[in-house]
């Protein structure tokens, strides 16, 4: 007898059939990716043991405190600088130099000083008088005595030529510059006296303090910012707590008014984005008289101080096209997905009542933001302790022609040394850190491992989150009497049944995710160094590169997070679990496209009602537009600061309370498309899902009598 040929059931697999046993997360069941698990602890060991070193090597204070030319911090507490918190330069006019870009240090002498000159002074006319030459001596370095001839001080390099009129500036003594009758002062000065009998023009100066800051430019905008977190942050605390108890209050009435909320949900959204419209409109109309208004951005260029921008009409015109288009964006997909919009509000009504015999559920993101939390305070003090656990290196600096300029150096034993003796007049200073062992050889490598295991640790937690509330939510789903045949506490249940069997699973996909991830920055990094000399090809390959690998990683976002709900449910590993939900969802794929995508539009939706909602109070508090909080909301910078961050929190609060929400529609989601192919629903074989999904959907049990 010839074979009898198996059924071919497609290229998307065979469709699932009845089990009468099948009752939801099966118990019964073994560890899951074993050799993923024991590499994932191999490696959390290490990513300790790196964690270590860098502990031990690094020191937190070069980023801190300037360094002066001994390798020394300025105003550290506890050393005899400690009252002397500010850096001085010798001479400033030094700092012209090129090699200043080159090698981020000025090659003059650099000591650390309690407050910044405050008067023209010479070291010549100071030494003549007791007072002057006192307060001088604030600026010199130690080993100075009055018996020394100024001749003398200059040649030992014990103190500078000249005081100029200097403001403290990032712990820096910059001179004082200004501008007076369309000239550059100093001190009100338009000259000065260098201290060697020459008579020099301020403008002299100003190279110098360019050269200069441009080594702490970047910090400028960073500590303005700082000094804006320092002044806000019990007010951005005050604005999270209220997104939180917004969030809360949603989630709430989510639960008893699923389908009044979503539409209040829809209304306010367009209305929230009208007023962001509106205002802006009438900010745009008010510059129209302003002088200046109608500069281009382009003509502009970058600015330190972002309040600039908020005075051109063209950011507001800006503004005004973005919303307009996310307005218009939103009400077409409202109007071309109406039909859609009554099953995926009953989707969201059934994970309502989910999330209501599941209460525990609304409180889980809380653990997942603390654990979320310990990674990126772990990866952000391994990395602060890597990048400062480089060696002071010294460098010789000399004036004139000299062999040894630039070379390494020795400050301990310098005035012996053979390169001060053919070079009389060189310095050895501190230059930067660095080293040359083997640790700082392999530095990089260290830094490369704290970002890949950061990434790897940080969706590991997000995926134990998901498989966890996929396993408490599919315990609903399946129960045939709720909540009789549910366990007792599903959540506890479900993430002991994660970490117990599928700790492997769950390193799996989140390996395969961060290797993406880290491909992207790696890319990123690569665009930054080839920016000034890449070509228009190599400009289009990385911009493919990025763009593909942006879609790989949304891809296996997807496909993961479907593969935990399957590994909570089956209990098979990881491989396995990805191809039945992606064979799954493929065997429905009009199912997904018009409805667990248009839900999940819904849950945005929501999310961005809550930041659009808290933004525009944040907005009137810190902007101070309201008089009744002119004299409450505090002196700010920049107050985009904190109406930002209060924005970019409340979305990531939103995102962890409508999460919950949006992994029980995928959980019920993949159980009612299971629940389509295992029963039929006739009395043997009855829907599990709710009447409401029944009848949205056209389907009944057929032991049910006509109506």
């Amino acid at each position: 007898m010839p074979r009898e040929e198996p059924p071919y059931y497609g290229k998307n697999g065979e469709p699932r059939k009845y089990d009468p046993s099948f009752k939801g997360p099966i118990y019964n069941r073994g560890c899951t990716d074993i050799i993923c698990c024991i590499l994932f602890i191999i490696c959390i060991l290490g990513y300790v043991a790196v964690g270590i070193l860098a502990w031990s090597q690094g020191d937190p204070r070069k980023v801190i405190y300037p360094t002066d030319s001994r390798g020394q911090f300025c105003g550290q507490t506890g050393t005899p600088l400690e009252t002397k918190p500010l850096l001085f330069y010798f001479n400033i006019m030094k700092c012209a130099s090129p090699m200043v870009l080159l090698e981020f240090q000025c090659p003059t002498t650099q000591i650390c000083v309690e407050k910044c000159p405050d008067k023209f002074m010479t070291l010549l006319k100071a030494h003549t008088n007791k007072e002057d030459f006192k307060y001088y001596k604030n600026f010199c370095k130690d080993g100075l005595n009055d018996q020394m001839s100024a001749p003398d001080i200059l040649m030992s390099r014990l103190c500078p030529a000249m005081l100029i009129p200097s403001k403290p500036f990032t712990r820096r003594c910059f001179p004082a510059l200004g501008l007076k009758g369309g000239k550059i002062t100093v001190g009100n000065e338009s000259t000065f006296n260098d201290g060697q009998g020459n008579i020099r023009n301020a403008e002299d100066l100003v190279a110098g303090v360019k050269n200069a800051t441009v080594v702490i430019e970047a910090r400028q905008v960073a500590m303005k910012i700082f000094e804006d977190y320092t002044h806000s942050w019990y007010w951005i605390l005050l604005g999270l707590v209220i997104a939180l108890l917004i969030s809360l209050l949603f989630i709430v009435l989510l639960r008893y008014l699923a389908g009044i909320m979503v539409w209040v949900m829809i209304v306010m959204v367009i209305l929230v984005i009208g007023y962001g419209i509106f205002h802006c409109s009438m900010e745009y109309v008010s510059l129209k008289s302003e002088p200046g208004s109608n500069v281009t951005l382009k003509d502009l260029g970058f600015q330190t101080d972002f309040t600039v921008y908020l005075h051109i009409r063209q950011t507001w015109l800006a503004f005004i096209i973005i919303l307009s288009i996310v307005e218009l964006i939103i009400i077409l997909l409202l109007i071309f997905l109406r039909n859609r919009l009554l099953v995926a509000i009953a989707l969201i009504k059934e994970a309502s009542r989910a999330i209501g015999y599941v209460m525990s559920a609304l409180f889980y993101p809380l653990f997942t933001f603390a654990l979320l939390a310990m990674v990126i305070a772990y990866w952000a003090v391994t990395a602060v302790f890597l990048s400062t656990s480089n060696q002071p290196i010294y460098k010789v600096f000399n004036e004139t022609a000299c062999e040894y300029s630039r070379n390494t150096c020795a400050p301990a034993n310098y005035s012996t040394s053979i390169m001060k003796s053919q070079c009389p007049d060189s310095q050895c200073l501190f230059a930067f850190y660095g080293g040359e062992t083997a640790y700082h050889k392999y530095l990089i490598g260290l830094q490369f491992y704290n970002v890949f295991l950061f990434f790897w640790c940080a969706n590991f937690v997000t995926a134990l989150g998901q498989m966890t509330l996929a396993g408490a939510f599919a315990s609903y789903y399946w129960a045939f009497v709720k909540p009789g045949d549910m366990p007792a506490f599903p959540i506890f249940a479900s993430l002991g049944r994660s970490l117990r069997y599928h700790t492997g699973s769950l390193a799996f996909g989140s390996l395969i995710l961060s290797i993406v991830q880290i491909i992207r920055v790696l890319l990123e990094y690569i665009d930054h160094k080839l920016q000034g000399t890449q070509n228009k090809i190599t400009k289009f390959l990385l911009c493919c590169l990025k763009c593909c690998f942006w879609c790989v990683e949304k891809f296996i976002k997807f496909l993961n997070r479907n593969a935990y709900i399957m590994v909570a449910i089956y209990g098979k590993n990881f491989c396995t679990s990805a191809r039945d939900a992606f064979f799954l969802l493929m065997r429905n794929m009009i199912r997904v496209a018009v409805l667990d995508k248009v839900t999940d539009f819904l849950l945005f939706l929501g999310k961005l009602l809550i930041v659009g909602i808290v933004g525009i109070f944040a907005f009137f508090f810190f902007s101070g537009k309201v008089k009744a909080f002119e004299n409450t909301a505090p002196t700010l910078n920049y107050y985009w600061v904190p109406i930002l961050t209060v924005m970019v929190c409340s979305y990531l609060i939103a995102h962890g309370f409508f999460s919950v929400y949006a992994m029980c529609v995928d959980t019920l989601f993949l159980c009612f498309l299971e629940d389509l192919e295992r029963n039929d629903g006739s009395a043997e074989r009855p829907y599990l899902m709710s009447e409401s999904l029944l009848k949205v959907l056209k389907k009944k049990n057929k032991s049910e009598p006509d109506k």
